[in-house]
């Protein structure tokens, strides 16, 4: 991110996307320098019926509106977050969420990899910028990323990383990764 300069004070809109239980409000908390926003609700057994629990059988909340974060990467520059619900039922909000965002982190859990092709698909027809991480559960078996790549069917110009929504780190690299690909992107555009 080296080459990319910001004005002093630029704020910008990221959004972390994915399935339902696959990190988004983990990883959220995880990076941001504020307490987060959440608006997660127990889950109740007429929701267990409707959003599968299979592979996050421990899942005991969800998001049903956003989760927000605030992040500052370097000097003059500040992102906010706003994580996605996962759930079907409340994908109408992306379009909203959407307006204004520099880019999206995608998350994907290789135990329900099929649960992020909408969000793949979503900022693909949109034209968004986005990057995929693929979030390491404990316990879980690792694909390589050229397994995941091809099975998300993702061209070479999508970075895809392995990462733990659970540590400032790991979450940090992926917003940099897409901030990177963000500003190449809109060089190219206004060349």
């Amino acid at each position: 991110m080296a080459s990319a300069t910001f004005e002093p004070g630029t704020a910008v809109k990221i959004l972390v996307a994915g399935g339902f239980g696959v990190g988004k409000t983990t990883m959220v908390g995880a990076v941001s320098e504020v307490p987060p926003l959440r608006t997660e609700e127990l889950i109740t057994e007429s929701s267990s019926q409707v959003d599968s629990l299979l592979g996050v059988e421990h899942k005991a909340t969800t998001t049903v509106a956003l989760d927000f974060g605030r992040i500052t990467i370097g000097p003059g520059l500040v992102l906010y977050l706003f994580g996605t619900p996962g759930q079907h039922r409340f994908w109408f909000m992306w379009d909203e969420l959407t307006r204004g965002a520099l880019g999206a982190v995608v998350l994907a859990d290789t135990r329900r990899l099929a649960d992020c092709f909408a969000a793949v698909d979503f900022f693909e027809e949109r034209g968004v910028p986005f990057v995929v991480g693929v979030n390491c559960f404990d316990g879980v078996q690792l694909y390589n990323l050229a397994e995941v790549r091809a099975a998300l069917d993702l061209t070479n110009s999508v970075p895809l990383l392995l990462c733990d929504a659970r540590d400032r780190v790991s979450a940090k690299r992926l917003l940099s990764s897409l901030v990177q690909v963000a500003v190449a992107g809109a060089t190219a555009a206004a060349r």
